[in-house]
């Protein structure tokens, strides 16, 4: 099994006709992803080809989220437009009903984010990002724009804030063997529109996950949130990585999210502290996480 996205997905590409959207929704359409249309305002009508293992696919575009979904029954969304426009596509996708919203792009902004997010809640719908990577089930879909040839199907869950030190954990857990069930791009922005307390019930419930690899960053508190969760209601085995140990106070970090209050709030110090009093394992590198999976009974 896998959460989230399997090969029943129906994927609806918004911004497909710009250049990220169209070079992705390529990708994607590789993969095995079932990518049933693409939304872009003003261009609806329009037909896009894509080359597939030598056929043609042809892919219509929508001047709407809504007129996508009810032609497609898309129960997917992956954004590839920019900030400024991703508020918007997210109001389209939940007054469309799409249970599962991806948003790639970085630096939406904070107050118009604080508003999808609570709209997503009311709804019911799941929403990932901004700047997230996406999400992938190997071997089933992907939504997103990770490169799909380092992952291999297999027991570990992999939810992360950061897509480079995600990439570098699956290049080795690849190498050595060890596949992994479904990876989540949290987002690095400063609220997500999913965080790790949200994702670990269903990594939980999920037969395939045999452990749970948590990478997380300084900043924020979804870290001490997550162990909190983990010590009341996990049983499997959660390994984490918090980056960021030598970031100085009060300075942003790359992501929006990873910055240390002046009096030491969203330090990795926290974090580690929180998480291992949950019984988590902690990680000092992505290699190490690799290293104590290797450990683990996953079978």
């Amino acid at each position: 099994m896998s959460i989230l996205i399997d090969k029943n997905t129906r994927l609806l590409v918004q911004g497909i006709t710009g250049r990220e959207g169209s070079f992705h929704t390529q990708t994607m359409l590789e993969y095995g992803t079932n990518v049933v249309g693409g939304v872009t305002p003003g261009k609806g009508g329009q037909t896009l080809p894509f080359e597939i293992n030598g056929k043609t696919v042809n892919l219509q575009v929508f001047n709407t989220v809504r007129e996508g979904a009810e032609k497609t029954g898309a129960n997917a969304t992956v954004l590839f437009v920019p900030a400024k426009f991703t508020p918007a596509g997210v109001y389209e996708a939940a007054d469309a009903g799409i249970p599962v919203i991806i948003t790639i792009s970085e630096h939406t902004p904070v107050h118009e984010m604080m508003k999808c997010y609570y709209t997503a809640r009311q709804k019911g719908l799941r929403l990932f990002g901004p700047n997230s990577f996406g999400i992938i089930s190997p071997g089933k879909c992907k939504a997103g724009f990770m490169a799909h040839k380092y992952y291999i199907e297999g027991p570990v869950g992999i939810m992360s804030r950061s897509a480079t030190n995600c990439y570098e954990t699956v290049m080795m857990m690849t190498a050595a063997g060890i596949g992994q069930s479904t990876c989540i791009g949290i987002g690095g922005d400063m609220i997500p529109g999913s965080s790790f307390v949200d994702l670990l019930p269903d990594f939980q419930a999920d037969p395939q996950t045999k452990a749970i690899v948590l990478i997380g960053e300084i900043g924020g508190s979804e870290e001490e949130l997550a162990a909190a969760f983990i010590k009341a209601h996990v049983t499997k085995p959660v390994v984490a990585l918090i980056a960021g140990k030598n970031a100085p106070k009060g300075k942003n970090m790359g992501h929006a999210g990873a910055i240390v209050s002046a009096d030491g709030t969203g330090s990795a110090g926290n974090k580690e502290k929180a998480l291992r009093e949950a019984g988590v394992r902690i990680a000092e590198s992505t290699t190490h996480i690799v290293e104590i999976l290797k450990q683990l009974s996953l079978e």
